[in-house]
């Protein structure tokens, strides 16, 4: 399973990167804004983002008709060759992204909650789908159950072009645990949970001991 960072924070990007576990990153609107983020910025910020990783860097549209997605999109490609698209969910959305894949734009759809709309999203030509497991458990729904269910959908059929299933809306390293037993292609974290995945107290105990064994050894 690869590793997408979700952040639209630079220094978390390149501390990521810097480890050679990170294989894409994803953003919106809410991770740019958080970083105070200015619209007249946003495409610079994206194109820093894609000069930091050598992979997908997913960038999203925010107009909600067909048309207005596809010229946000258009731009959005345009702006470096790893770029991806993210697109809604939607009936406009599923209309935006069979024209952008048609162009040979790769497109991520995004606010995924269902088997039927997973396989909606495949069939427009999305090359990219994410379930949102941790909004399912807001609402105390089982979301690594319906992750379960898209990635075997999926599997059932052949698209005709690669379709890989990002795990998004990731709140903790169980998460992670339980998308790459179920084979999702991709788990999109924010970095606190990167960090947080590489962290277990016999692995700092461990080190610890070898640490203080290594200073008797000095002073013998």
């Amino acid at each position: 399973m690869k590793f997408f960072l979700d952040t639209a924070n630079i220094a978390e990007i390149e501390e990521a990167a810097g480890w050679g576990v990170l294989s894409g990153v994803t953003t919106n609107p809410t991770l740019y804004s958080r970083e105070g983020g200015r619209l007249a910025d946003f495409h610079d910020h994206v194109i820093r983002i894609c000069a930091l990783v050598d992979g997908p860097v997913s960038a999203e549209v925010v107009g909600l008709e067909r048309g207005e997605m596809v010229s946000e999109g258009a731009e959005l490609a345009a702006l470096a060759p790893n770029v991806i698209v993210k697109v809604p969910t939607t009936s406009e959305g599923l209309a935006a992204t069979r024209e952008l894949a048609a162009r040979g734009v790769k497109v991520n759809m995004t606010l995924c909650f269902t088997v039927p709309q997973a396989l909606m999203a495949a069939r427009a030509g999305a090359s990219f789908v994410s379930p949102f497991i941790g909004r399912f458990d807001d609402i105390s729904e089982d979301g690594v159950e319906h992750l379960a269910n898209i990635v075997g959908a999926l599997r059932n059929y052949d698209f005709g072009h690669k379709v890989e299933v990002i795990a998004a809306s990731v709140r903790h390293p169980q998460h992670v645990v339980a998308a790459a037993l179920l084979g999702a292609d991709i788990a999109t974290v924010p970095f606190a949970v990167l960090k947080k995945c590489l962290q277990h107290p016999l692995t700092e105990k461990g080190l610890a001991a070898f640490l203080a064994d290594w200073e008797k050894v000095k002073n013998s």
